[in-house]
């Protein structure tokens, strides 16, 4: 059977790994997912991640981070807003600001996907994947 929308599978993961306080979570990978990732790590909300080739199938671990204890979450939400039945498109001046720029929005553009701060440098819009808080 094929997922009907498998970056919403990678943020249903990360998120449940991050609510049972698990070190590492794996994900199906994709050029994409990776590139999501990619701007997790550059935003502090994930340590890191390094993609495991398996033959012919390639997965992501993704460690996750916490504070000084594990009850204290760098991830408090993360949340798919542009799904496959209802597309959500921005141009540069109407780029959402998650909680008024403490969180990051994930926009895909034609420079890639990028940050809603790295969006509004760039003058471009693009489809708005995710938010992260």
């Amino acid at each position: 059977m094929s997922m009907q929308d498998p970056i919403a599978d990678m943020l249903t993961r990360i998120r449940n790994a991050n609510s049972a306080k698990h070190d590492t979570v794996d994900i199906p990978a994709s050029r994409v997912k990776i590139a999501i990732t990619d701007i997790l790590v550059n935003e502090g909300y994930v340590k890191g991640y390094e993609v495991i080739e398996d033959g012919i199938k390639k997965t992501i671990r993704v460690t996750l981070k916490y504070g000084k204890s594990k009850n204290e979450k760098v991830i408090s939400g993360i949340k798919r807003i542009s799904k496959p039945g209802l597309r959500v498109y921005a141009n540069c001046e109407d780029m959402p600001k998650v909680l008024n720029g403490l969180g990051t929005a994930i926009v895909s553009t034609n420079q890639g996907i990028i940050t809603d701060r790295d969006a509004r440098k760039l003058n471009v819009g693009g489809e708005v994947l995710a938010y992260v808080w």
